[in-house]
């Protein structure tokens, strides 16, 4: 089957994907029928693997048709094992809007094995402690990278073995020697780690290694795109396929050097479609440790600033030394919004929340459906530690000042989703507190649904003063 090739993607429609598929309409991947359920495949909406008829004798052949028609340019590859493992690149297009990106950015911070065991721990725990809610996800670290700094392999290999017992994330094993690499994957090859790296020094005896474990390897050769690929074909020619590639990480005065780099690997990738940079990318922010004499806050700065560029830069792995707050959370906040699918809103369920113990005399507010939007209300009506019904109305993740700019929050939609959930069966009044954004509303709103309408603060961290201040409302 011939793919066509449009602006450097691959123009695949729902019918190359229906004519490999069963044909059944037998409703077990959820769909209607076996084309509405290419059309979600095609869109990134969902996987072939849900269509259970696939997996039998008959249709071998067209799931492996299905599994390289739907291939991106940069493979995936998997480290770690269990449910922490980690999977890293499967990238289909240059930019965002045009697919949406799959496999968010891995974050690994670095553990030295020269740390005494106590110091060791300490570090492994923080990393998983790690932890944040940013609009109702929880946005952790993804890895831990083990370096080799004592250039001892018996004590490398106790501080991997030390560490694989205390935390199950995923390992990254960083030495460039083959010897402390072996001594590492004696007693830690089960969990799949990644090898960093395989280098133009130590290739035949580290690619061995690779072969010998079975475990997914790093390619290294920093500022030579040509070594790179030459070292990559040569892995290949092996029988190595799990490859991530490390074309260098520059900081300071050298940092669009690295971004050009990382740009033309994967421009490479998914314009051009060469398989020799068809491969995920690693990013050492971590290298602004090893640069000039800096204070450690001027090193965390560099790191903050050189890991988003990273991000947005493709890197599809980081390494990172710093566990300060202020240098991690922008990272995890950025790399949420990133892999976000821009087509879609990030949203919550429409319905009715009860907050604290609400009863017939509480008070009934309404919002959006749109994720920030919520929890944001959420939060400041938990710190304001009201009892009260919230209303979210399905505006289509839209925020309140552009649903009600879009007709998405309008009276007519306020008064059905009262109608929907039911809400004058719940209280005992018909007061209903209106966003303040959503002002101009009030008057159309008491027509539509025969509640009485009190305007809201603009900024919800208002709302408890409001309701102290106005709750219940006095009768005219």
């Amino acid at each position: 089957m011939e793919i066509k090739k449009k602006k450097g993607i691959k123009e695949i429609s729902p019918i190359d994907v229906y004519k490999l598929l069963p044909r059944t309409n037998c409703g077990e991947c959820s769909e209607a029928n076996c084309m509405a359920f290419a059309t979600k495949v095609v869109n990134g909406e969902a996987s072939v693997d849900l269509c259970r008829p696939l997996f039998t004798p008959e249709h071998t052949a067209a799931y492996g048709g299905l599994q390289e028609l739907l291939a991106p340019p940069v493979k995936t590859v998997t480290f770690g094992s269990g449910e922490s493992a980690a999977v890293i690149g499967g990238k289909h297009v240059l930019f965002r809007h045009e697919f949406t990106y799959q496999y968010p950015t891995i974050i690994a911070i670095d553990i030295a094995d020269d740390l005494d065991p106590d110091a060791l721990s300490e570090r492994v725990n923080q990393v998983s402690r790690f932890t944040y809610s940013y609009i109702g996800r929880t946005l952790r670290l993804d890895a831990l990278a083990i370096r080799c700094v004592s250039g001892d392999p018996a004590r490398f290999r106790e501080a991997v073995l030390q560490v694989s017992e205390v935390s199950p994330l995923p390992l990254i094993l960083c030495s460039h020697d083959p010897g402390v690499i072996g001594a590492a994957l004696s007693v830690c090859a089960d969990k799949k780690p990644l090898i960093f790296a395989v280098t133009a020094k130590n290739w035949r005896e580290m690619g061995k290694v690779a072969v010998h474990y079975s475990c997914p390897v790093v390619v290294s050769a920093s500022g030579d795109l040509s070594l790179l690929r030459s070292l990559a074909r040569t892995l290949q020619d092996w029988g190595i396929e799990d490859i991530v590639l490390d074309p260098g990480t520059y900081h300071g005065e050298h940092i669009a050097t690295t971004i050009h780099a990382f740009t033309a690997i994967r421009k490479t990738a998914c314009k051009d479609f060469d398989p020799l940079f068809g491969h995920p990318l690693l990013g050492t922010p971590i290298s602004v440790w090893n640069g000039q004499e800096l204070s450690d806050e001027m090193n965390r700065w560099q790191e903050a600033y050189l890991s988003s560029m990273l991000i947005t830069r493709y890197a599809d792995l980081l390494i990172m030394h710093s566990l300060e707050g202020w240098v991690l959370l922008p990272q995890l906040i950025w790399r949420f919004g990133i892999y976000t699918d821009p087509r879609k809103p990030v949203s919550v369920d429409p319905g009715v929340r009860p907050f604290g113990n609400p009863g017939p005399g509480s008070p009934v507010l309404i919002t959006s459906n749109y994720a920030l939007t919520y929890f944001t209300v959420e939060a400041d009506i938990k710190a304001a530690k009201i009892d009260c019904y919230l209303v979210v109305a399905d505006t289509g993740g839209l925020s309140v000042e552009a649903a009600v700019a879009g007709r998405y929050f309008s009276a007519s939609k306020i008064a059905e989703s009262l109608r929907e959930y039911k809400v004058a069966e719940m209280v005992s009044h018909n007061y209903l507190i209106i966003p303040g954004l959503a002002a101009r509303l009030s008057g159309e709103t008491e027509e539509e649904s025969g509640w009485r309408v009190l305007v809201g603060p603009r900024d919800s961290s208002a709302i408890g003063q409001m309701i102290r201040e106005h709750w219940p409302p006095a009768e005219e």
